[in-house]
């Protein structure tokens, strides 16, 4: 399997581990604007009154995959999620939160709720 298949499975994973805890999966690839500065959020969740913008991450090791993620990809995906709720007022005075969901394969799954703020 190379890399761009893994990293799909990967984000099948992390999907239905968010659906087994409750979650509906709003959007996936979520992408604003095209370039270097564009966001792109592998997939917005929802549960209740909370929003939920989840970065997926596969790698060798956990410790790999955390640290993959760089504040300019954070701050890209900040971006992603205002022009989300933008141009989704259905989500206005929804709660919302990054997670990041860190996976290996076979498969080791970790979670991190609310890994960084906006």
């Amino acid at each position: 399997m190379n890399n761009y298949l893994r990293g799909k499975y990967a984000e099948f994973l992390a999907r239905n581990y968010m659906r087994l805890h409750g979650f509906s999966v709003v959007e996936r690839n979520y992408v604003c604007g095209r370039g270097t500065t564009a966001g792109e959020i592998d997939f917005i969740a929802k549960r209740g009154k909370l929003l939920v913008f989840v970065e997926v991450k596969q790698r060798s090791s956990l410790e790999a995959a955390a640290y993959s993620i760089s504040p300019q990809q954070k701050q890209r995906l900040i971006r992603g999620a205002q022009n989300f709720l933008k141009n989704n007022p259905q989500f206005n005075g929804f709660d919302m939160r990054f997670d990041a969901i860190l996976i290996t394969l076979p498969l080791t799954v970790k979670h991190i709720e609310n890994a960084w703020s906006a």
